[in-house]
């Protein structure tokens, strides 16, 4: 009683509260009550008892998708790989470790959903059979067999009634190509690619959307203000879908 809120989370709640009026006077999309399920972060996969293999996504694009979701009034889910972020205000968080955890989490919470948005950074393999105890270092060459991981944006976008499904691509080089391609391939109807040596531990970062309409660039700002804008383009092309 009498302490003061965090300086962020204050900051988050008056956010929230001027785009609550901004949408109640009809000057942006809202998505109010509709059910969010995101991805974020990346995964750790187990080596041994203390070593994995993991990417260096921050997971702030995903988190900051969350905030803007949250100032739509959407009700959001953030299913998160291990990061050092504090936890958007108003959202139900599920914190996981590997792909494997991070697919079982949407499997249990992907019905209920309106829309999902995969911006989790999943490691494509795991190592096939993990050491339960430290691997001792010796001259002799190590090999390990890395099995694929699940797909988890495939597996959402295939089911019999998926929820609207956006997809991130982060490439290093051809991202028009890539990402057009991964986008028709798992027949998304909006997929959204960055160059990830721009993208990566920065906290800006520039976008490119693809959808049935062609492509359409968001410009190099702060990580907040294009999720803001993004989920502008999401709530238009969800309603547009007649959802």
């Amino acid at each position: 009683m009498g302490r003061m809120l965090e300086a962020e989370q204050l900051a988050q709640d008056v956010g929230r509260v001027l785009t609550r009026h901004s949408n109640s006077v009809g000057l942006k999309p809202d998505l109010r009550g509709k059910k969010i399920l995101i991805t974020a972060g990346p995964t750790y996969e187990a080596i041994d008892a203390v070593r994995g293999i993991t990417n260096r996504s921050s997971g702030k694009m995903g988190y900051a998708i969350a905030q803007a979701a949250l100032e739509m009034d959407a009700e959001v889910t953030l299913v998160s790989g291990p990061t050092a972020l504090a936890k958007p205000q108003g959202a139900q968080c599920v914190d996981v470790e590997s792909a494997a955890q991070m697919f079982e989490a949407v499997q249990q919470r992907v019905s209920n959903c309106d829309i999902f948005i995969g911006v989790a950074a999943v490691a494509d393999y795991r190592v096939a059979q993990p050491s339960a105890q430290k691997i001792k270092k010796s001259a002799e060459t190590l090999t390990l067999e890395l099995m694929p991981n699940p797909d988890i944006l495939a597996y959402v976008a295939d089911l019999p009634n998926p929820p609207f499904c956006v997809g991130f691509a982060a490439e290093s080089e051809n991202l028009m190509e890539y990402a057009e391609q991964k986008r028709l391939a798992k027949k998304l109807p909006l997929l959204v690619g960055n160059l990830a040596q721009q993208a990566i531990g920065s906290d800006d970062n520039e976008l490119m959307l693809f959808d049935d309409s062609g492509s359409h660039a968001l410009p190099r700002a702060d990580k907040l203000t294009l999720a803001r804008l993004l989920m502008q383009h999401i709530a238009q092309r969800y309603k547009g879908a007649g959802r």
